[in-house]
């Protein structure tokens, strides 16, 4: 399992701060995410960084099982 923290735009959207989901590929996890909480957080996510413990991940990454995986939308600001 890994731990997924969503911020700002992305926990409006998940209507959750954090959750426990199983780890894999960042296309896996995405897809639970959204299968979870809808197409609204898949359009959130299409402008979101993700960083798995500190590290930009993507596409065929792997999020290790333990990982924290952060969902970072755009900020305003700077």
């Amino acid at each position: 399992m890994i731990t997924v923290r969503y911020f700002a735009a992305a926990a409006e959207a998940a209507g959750v701060d954090s959750e426990q989901l199983p780890g894999g590929t960042v296309a896996q996890v995405r897809a639970a995410m959204v299968g979870a909480h809808g197409p609204g957080l898949d359009r959130v996510l299409d402008r979101c960084a993700l960083l798995a413990d500190g590290t930009r991940v993507e596409g065929d990454d792997d999020i290790a099982a333990g990982a924290t995986l952060d969902v970072l939308p755009p900020f305003a600001g700077g």
